[in-house]
Formats: structure tokens, C-alpha cells, sequence
């Protein structure tokens, strides 16, 4: 069995708060078009990690690296859901099924120029 460290501990606390963050805020994806969607989802749950890294105090590194971020997508947040939510509603061609090349994949799954330069 891999050995815990306190690094993995602040990365799966902080990951415990996000999920409690997404579920309390109901981010949790819509079954209609215009309200969020898995992508939306994911956006917020990298938002509240980010949050959480930023404020705990177990790891001085975590919490230095993950500060700006946490800020920047913060910042941003209206305008990240806002491109998320534009591409909803019409038809995507992801080049296939199977073995679908990246870059379409991506197009699709990652349509926020804003959220893609803060993770990037």
C-alpha cells in the first residue's frame, strides 16, 4: 500500500472541500440546455481545489502556487461559465468516436480561452 504523505493529505482535504464547495452551491451539471454542464462542473471543482490549496496552511508550496490561481479564476468566473455555456445547444464534430483527434477533442471539451490560459 503507497505511504500517505502530508502533501497527498492538503491535496485530498482540499479536494474533500471542493466537492463539499460544488454540492453545497449546486454546481452539479443541469438536464437543460443553458444551465451548466459537466464542463461548468468541472470548471467549479477546479475553482473551489483552487480555493481550498490557497487557503490552507499545512503546505507553504501548495498554498503559494495555487493562490494566483484560485484569484484568477475567481476573477474570471462569469466569463469562464459564460464561454462554457456559448458552445451548449448545437451539434460538435469531435472527428469520430473512437481515437478522435486531439485537437477537435479539445475544441469541444475546452472552450474557454480564459479557463484554458489560467490552466494552461
Amino acid at each position: 500500500m503507497p505511504r500517505t504523505t502530508p502533501r497527498h493529505r492538503s491535496w485530498a482535504d482540499a479536494l474533500d472541500t471542493a466537492i463539499e464547495g460544488l454540492l453545497d452551491n449546486g454546481k452539479s451539471p443541469a438536464r437543460r440546455v443553458g444551465g451548466l454542464d459537466n464542463r461548468g462542473s468541472h470548471f467549479y471543482i477546479a475553482l473551489y481545489w483552487a480555493k481550498a490549496l490557497a487557503a490552507q496552511d499545512k503546505d507553504a508550496e501548495l498554498k503559494a502556487h495555487f493562490t494566483p490561481i484560485a484569484e484568477a479564476l475567481s476573477s474570471n468566473e462569469d466569463k469562464i461559465v459564460g464561454e462554457l455555456n456559448s458552445v451548449q445547444g448545437s451539434s460538435a464534430d469531435t472527428g469520430g468516436y473512437y481515437h478522435a483527434p486531439q485537437a477537435k477533442v479539445d475544441a469541444v471539451m475546452r472552450p474557454s480561452a480564459t479557463l484554458n490560459g489560467i490552466i494552461g
